[in-house]
């Protein structure tokens, strides 16, 4: 089983962890150690995820589960790809940079 922590935007820790069967979410993040090395404040935002998609403490792992602490989204990344996009103007990013001459914004 894969343990993948992401503490700060741009910053992630893999580890391996050998649990036995049967065993849930929360007793693997124990059996990890990691519990020791962050604050209690940097635990209450974390969210437990297997495979990205958000699960209870209370898990139970398969073998080759990915299990995932993420920080809570800020931005919607469809917002964020909105501004983004707005940001670098139609002519100069995705398909609307090559246009042919006389063809339709686009197209």
């Amino acid at each position: 089983m894969t343990l993948v922590v992401s503490l700060a935007p741009r910053s992630v820790q893999e580890m391996q962890l050998s649990v036995e069967e049967g065993a849930t979410a929360s007793q693997a993040l124990r059996a990890s150690g990691l519990l020791d090395a962050i604050t209690e404040a940097q635990l209450q935002s974390l969210e437990l995820a297997i495979w990205g998609r958000q699960v209870p403490g209370s898990q139970v792992l398969q073998a080759d589960d990915r299990l995932e602490l993420v920080r809570p989204l800020l931005v919607d990344p469809k917002v964020a790809r909105r501004e983004r996009f707005a940001h670098q103007g139609a002519k100069k990013a995705g398909l609307f940079k090559t246009r042919r001459a006389g063809g339709k914004a686009g197209y």
